[in-house]
């Protein structure tokens, strides 16, 4: 470059070498910058004299002017205007410097943008010649590889050269280039190719030749003949598949028919040889059956399509060749398979039969349901309930079911055994088909998937095409018109209406739908007769009818609540026959028949074995009645103790019928023993019809567990998995039943024991009888006992520390009326009850204590008592919650009162009670009205009544 120095940017952008060009000015123009800098500064520091001095103004004021530095003056005009204090001229000056030199800047751009505009303009026109020429030595080169290897019979690499022929994508100029013989040759070699290819396709797909089609399928997309191939290729499935599957299903008759033969002689009682018999047992198979025939049919199908449609999509998938695979193979195994289940269905006639399973399930229904063989089941003997009146064999037993009116199951449907080996058939024919439509429907995933990705890559291709003409062109795509290309290309797939593979219900899914619904009937009734045959064992218990309660925590203390609890086997056969049918409806793996399933478990379990076990617990808790039944009432041991004992124990025929004094005077300890554990015995079998009801809802809860673990391993997620969960799930509103049978069962035993409770309470605070009684001990008469008295002087109050309180009696009377209980129902049933007696007798104390005066010693002996009642209360209940008193007043009401009458008795002075109550409100633990708190404050024989009136606002 010249030594010409560069001080514009035009100047830099005319010259050959720009970017040096650049670099100078920008030198130049530092170097310029920092030369006026130091004139400024200079200027400056020579006017610092002068700008210091101060002048006086027009006002008197001082002044300071600054004088403008000699390089920014241009003439003496400017210097004595500003000193005349008019700046005006010296900005005009400045702006129109300022405009100068972004003038020059304007016009020494806008010629240096037309420079880099021709030049860019320059460089496509030579990368558009560059791209011909290649374009065209590219064509030139392909047309000849491919003839060479036409000519050597290399047909892959030929149709290979062909294939990228056609990729090229030249411009008019660059065929020009390549000149017309390249073009010829090409057009020659694709002609020849495509006819050589086609003939050779043709004789493969009609020998068979799986390794000639193997070789020459991926060759037809390159040669533009997928829509040739495709037939050709269905044409060689279709015969494949149907030599396959015939073959199978005639050698599966030939054995079937030979099978029969054999059994048919079996049967007839021909004498056979040992040898023979030997080589039937060596040539024996499994038997033939529709579900092995459907194996054969599904297997071949599902094989010939993994094995063929990667080639297909990947050779063929333009013209879509994977989805007519698809097609295909599902109408071959759909027309042999819905003929297989349509004969097998006319074979078995299992319309029919589920028309007679449905009748026999609804009389077992609507019987059960009525609650009138559970009547027959209760009425008579007390202990032919309980199943300890007499031993029965099992033989007997079993012999006694078999006699029972069954609502005709077993003369419509056959045993047990038969329809469950029908229902595994018919659920494993389900699941084989399952299988299959499970397959085909992934199968039809991928083509959806393979056909989309297809076509967007197709739009693609149509799009670099696009751009690559524009570009050829010399233009450029705006963004509007990338807008506008991508709007038309939508438009046009818009209009592409592309045909489902399958339809979302095909006939083989109507037939499994039908065959669904007679499982799901067949199933109910079977369901219903396990049911039946559990309701008719427990009508008939012996020793093996009553096992110990399983839903207890381990280690236990072994004198805990429910230590000696039992649980009947009616809940276990029940939900075990509930699970087998479900998970068998499962295993089939069709969503709609689960579903159907489950619905029908929550239903049965919710209404069938609710109503038999809510009657039991009902008879069970008759049998409990203090005095009538087992528990001992006023007299000593109940009526139907000793009824059932008497029928018993022979050593008892003496005895009289209801009257305990006799029993109790017997000296025979053996008799008394045996007596003892019977009725035990018998309180234990009497709370299992209880304990079922827990028992019940536990095992309710692992069904269900078990039945969404089984769903979550055996369904896809999807909208009718979802639908099956919802199914799944309603067998929690069967345990919310089961747990308020459960609440209502223990409601009727308080009931039942609630009138001997306030017996005792009455015995024992001497509201019956004003005479004193004495606890016996060992046949001891011990201290003399007191009834209730709070009307106490130090004497009267030393004297009832000294003696047996009513108090310490109740609490004893009542633990040998509940020990039975507590030993033997579910811990949480004991706590019910337990509270309901308490509940019971505490309302009873509140009402004896009315009837009471009070000093203040006895109020203090009113706490005393009340303290013992509430601790005697904690020492029995089992949960752990329970053992608060805060807790434990929630749970029983009517102990809270007694707690609150023992603070309000307590009070020293009365003005403590507004104190009290206002207190014990906010904490939510105050029940009385104020009424109340006046009649009990009125007992206080050293409050006058005015003042309790007037403190609590009320009038005499």
């Amino acid at each position: 470059m010249s030594g010409k120095v560069i001080k514009s940017m035009s100047e830099a952008l005319s010259t050959g070498a720009a970017e040096e060009s650049l670099l100078q000015l920008s030198e130049y123009s530092e170097a310029n910058a920092i030369r006026l800098a130091k004139e400024l500064a200079e200027s400056l520091s020579k006017s610092n004299a002068t700008n210091s001095e101060s002048k006086q103004g027009e006002d008197g004021n001082q002044q300071y002017p600054i004088k403008i530095p000699s390089c920014l003056q241009k003439s003496n005009n400017i210097s004595k205007y500003h000193r005349e204090e008019n700046p005006l001229l010296s900005a005009k000056a400045c702006t129109e410097s300022i405009l100068a030199s972004l003038t020059k800047v304007a016009s020494g751009g806008s010629q240096a943008s037309s420079d880099l505009r021709a030049l860019e303009t320059k460089r496509k026109h030579t990368d558009s010649a560059g791209n011909d020429l290649q374009a065209a030595l590219s064509l030139r080169q392909l047309a000849s590889f491919g003839a060479d290897a036409l000519g050597a019979r290399r047909y892959t690499d030929a149709a290979r050269a062909v294939s990228d022929y056609k990729r090229v994508n030249p411009s008019e100029r660059a065929k020009l280039i390549a000149g017309p013989h390249a073009i010829r040759a090409h057009e020659r070699t694709m002609d020849v190719l495509q006819r050589t290819v086609l003939e050779q396709y043709e004789n493969a797909v009609t020998e068979g030749d799986l390794k000639g089609l193997s070789e020459l399928t991926p060759l037809l997309g390159m040669l533009d003949l997928a829509d040739k191939g495709v037939g050709l290729y269905l044409r060689y499935s279709q015969t494949v598949l149907t030599s396959i599957m015939n073959s199978g299903l005639n050698e599966d008759e030939v054995v079937e028919s030979k099978q029969n033969a054999q059994q048919a002689e079996e049967d007839s009682g021909a004498r056979i040889s040992r040898a023979e018999q030997r080589r039937r047992g060596e040539q024996k198979r499994s038997a033939v059956t529709v579900c092995s025939k459907l194996a054969k049919i599904f297997n071949t199908a599902v094989t010939h399509l993994r094995h063929h449609l990667p080639m297909v999509a990947f050779s063929l998938g333009d013209a879509d060749g994977d989805a007519a695979l698809v097609q295909l193979v599902h109408v071959e195994v759909e027309k042999r398979a819905v003929e297989l289940i349509r004969e097998y269905l006319g074979t078995k006639q299992l319309g029919s039969f589920h028309s007679k399973a449905r009748a026999v399930a609804d009389l077992i229904e609507e019987r059960y349901l009525s609650g009138e063989v559970l009547d027959e089941g209760i009425d008579g003997e007390d202990g032919g309930f309980l199943g300890i009146s007499g031993k029965i064999s099992v033989t007997d037993k079993v012999a006694a079911i078999e006699m029972m009116d069954d609502c005709g199951f077993k003369a419509e449907l056959g045993t047990f055994l038969q329809m469950n080996v029908g229902l595994d058939e018919v659920a494993l024919l389900m699941q084989h088909t399952e299988s299959y439509e499970r397959f085909i429907r992934h199968a039809v995933d991928e083509v959806d998937k393979a056909r989309e990705l297809r076509r967007k890559q197709k739009r693609g291709d149509r799009k670099k095409r696009w751009l690559a003409q524009l570009e050829n062109e010399g233009k450029d795509a705006t963004m509007e018109e990338a807008v506008l290309f991508d709007k038309k290309e939508n438009e046009d797939q818009a209009k592409q209406r592309v045909q489902d593979v399958l339809p979302s219900q095909t006939q083989l899914n109507e037939i499994i739908a039908e065959v669904g619904g007679y499982l799901s009937g067949i199933e109910r009734a079977f369901l219903l007769g396990n049911l039946q045959r559990a309701f008719y064992n427990i009508s008939i218990p012996d020793d093996h009818s009553f096992t110990p309660i399983t839903i207890l925590h381990a280690n236990r203390p072994s004198n805990a609540a429910g230590c000696f609890a039992l649980q009947s086997t009616l809940v276990e056969e029940c939900l075990y026959a509930a699970q087998q049918s479900t998970l068998r409806a499962f295993a089939t793996g069709h969503s709609g028949t689960a579903s159907a399933a489950a619905n029908l478990c929550s239903d049965i379990l919710g209404r069938v074995l609710l109503e038999s076990m809510s009657q039991r617990a009902e008879a069970g808790s008759s049998m409990l009645r203090p005095g009538d039944g087992l528990l001992s009432g006023q007299g000593g041991l109940g009526q139907a103790a000793y009824s059932v004992m008497s029928t018993a124990q022979k050593g008892l025929t003496n005895a009289t019928k209801g009257k305990r004094a006799g029993i109790v005077g017997n000296d025979n300890k053996e008799e008394r023993a045996a007596l003892k554990k019977q009725t035990d015995e018998g309180i234990a079998r009497s709370c299992a019809s209880l304990n079922d009801l827990e028992v019940a809802v536990d095992y309710t809860r692992r069904l269900e567990g078990k039945l969404i673990q089984e769903m979550e391993s055996t369904f896809p997620s999807g909208k009718k998995t979802f639908q099956l969960r919802q199914c799944i799930t309603s067998l929690s509103t069967v345990m919310e039943v089961y747990q308020n049978s459960s609440k209502e069962a223990a409601e009727q035993l308080i009931a039942i024991v609630v009138p001997r409770v306030r017996s005792i309470v009455n015995e024992c605070a001497g509201q019956e009888s004003s005479t004193s009684t004495s606890f016996m001990t060992g046949g001891t008469a011990v201290a003399t006992t007191v009834q209730m008295n709070y009307h106490l002087d130090d004497e009267a109050y030393e004297l009832a520390q000294i003696s047996e309180g009513y108090m310490t009696r109740l609490c004893q009377h009542l633990d040998e009326l509940f020990e039975p209980l507590r030993l033997h129902l579910a811990p949480a049933l004991s706590d019910a009850v337990f509270l309901g007696i308490v509940g019971g007798a505490s309302k009873r104390l509140e009402a004896a204590i009315k009837r009471n005066q009070f000093t203040a010693l006895g109020a203090l002996a009113l706490d005393s008592d009340i303290r013992y009642f509430t601790n005697f209360v904690k020492d029995r209940v089992d949960a752990e919650a329970l053992t608060s008193s805060t807790t434990l007043y929630k749970a029983c009401n009517p102990l809270a009162r007694l707690a609150q009458v023992t603070h309000l008795m307590n009070v020293n002075d009365l003005e403590d009670v507004l104190d009290l109550i206002s207190t014990s409100k906010r904490k939510n633990m105050w029940d009385f009205s104020l009424n109340d708190a006046k009649a009990f404050l009125n007992l206080r024989v050293d409050f006058e009544g005015r003042k309790v009136n007037e403190l609590l606002q009320m009038s005499d």
